[in-house]
């Protein structure tokens, strides 16, 4: 089979695990070479090794605390440094907090997020694009599905997420003159550590990963896996997308609500 994104380089952020993790190893097995960052250090060094063993690509581990814009400027020029120009940058890091009433969340909770899950992504992008107009590369943010239907007890995380839909939008139209692509993917329940961390968070773990996974029309939940293929398809195969919300949802958003348990 051809590798679809041979010799291309590109910057995953939040990469060592969940859906970050995906977009690393599918770009990796189809010939990228990828810099993925994240704030803790042994489980990207771990999937560093494991990849760069089974190639084709190949990849770099980067320690990077996302919320801090040094940190930001200095994953670009390590990357631009070791291998010459950027071609895509997938903004993934992010966090989802636990469930809280708007009248339980203070207003420093709330800047601390936007700051995490919007404005890192805004600024990764910022310091990228030099590189990426270069190469007439793309940049694809990951928001969520909730960003669009909207999700109970996560006002801030779900208006974090709407925000990037919209901040694509707005970006897709400004780098257009320089052939620069901005792409946005919006999973639904994706089967990650952050989901059974949220899980767990419930009083029955078990319970609240059945109900997610009956929120789908297909009755499961997304994999990792599947994620990394729909950032490959944007950033390899869709070139005449740009501007665009690609939902990974498995139908969740479909039929008023109602969801595997439809009466035949």
């Amino acid at each position: 089979m051809a590798l679809r994104y041979q010799n291309k380089v590109a910057i995953v952020t939040g990469g060592s695990k969940g859906i970050g993790r995906g977009v690393v190893k599918v770009f990796v097995q189809n010939g990228a070479t990828v810099v993925f960052c994240a704030r803790g250090g042994a489980a990207g060094e771990a999937l560093e090794a494991e990849l760069n063993k089974e190639g084709p690509g190949s990849c770099k581990f980067v320690t990077c605390d996302i919320s801090k814009e040094d940190d930001i400027k200095k994953l670009i020029t390590v990357t631009v440094e070791l291998y010459g120009h950027i071609d895509c940058l997938v903004n993934n890091a992010g966090w989802h907090p636990p469930p809280k009433p708007t009248d339980d969340t203070t207003a420093e909770e709330f800047r601390e997020l936007l700051s995490l899950n919007l404005i890192s992504y805004f600024l990764a992008s910022k310091y990228a694009l030099p590189y990426l107009r270069q190469r007439q590369g793309n940049i694809i943010n990951v928001s969520s599905l909730v960003g669009t239907i909207g999700q109970k007890d996560a006002a801030p995380y779900v208006a974090t997420k709407g925000a990037i839909i919209s901040m694509t939008k707005a970006m897709a139209v400004d780098e257009s003159r320089y052939n620069v692509r901005v792409n946005c993917m919006s999973p639904g329940n994706v089967m990650t550590p952050l989901w059974e961390e949220l899980a767990g968070w419930t009083p029955d773990a078990a319970a609240a990963i059945k109900m997610g996974e009956d929120a789908q029309l297909m009755g499961r939940m997304g994999t990792e896996a599947e994620c990394g293929l729909a950032a490959l398809y944007l950033a390899a195969d869709a070139t005449f997308c740009t501007g665009i919300d690609l939902l990974i949802s498995g139908g969740a958003e479909l039929n008023y609500g109602f969801k595997s348990q439809i009466p035949s």
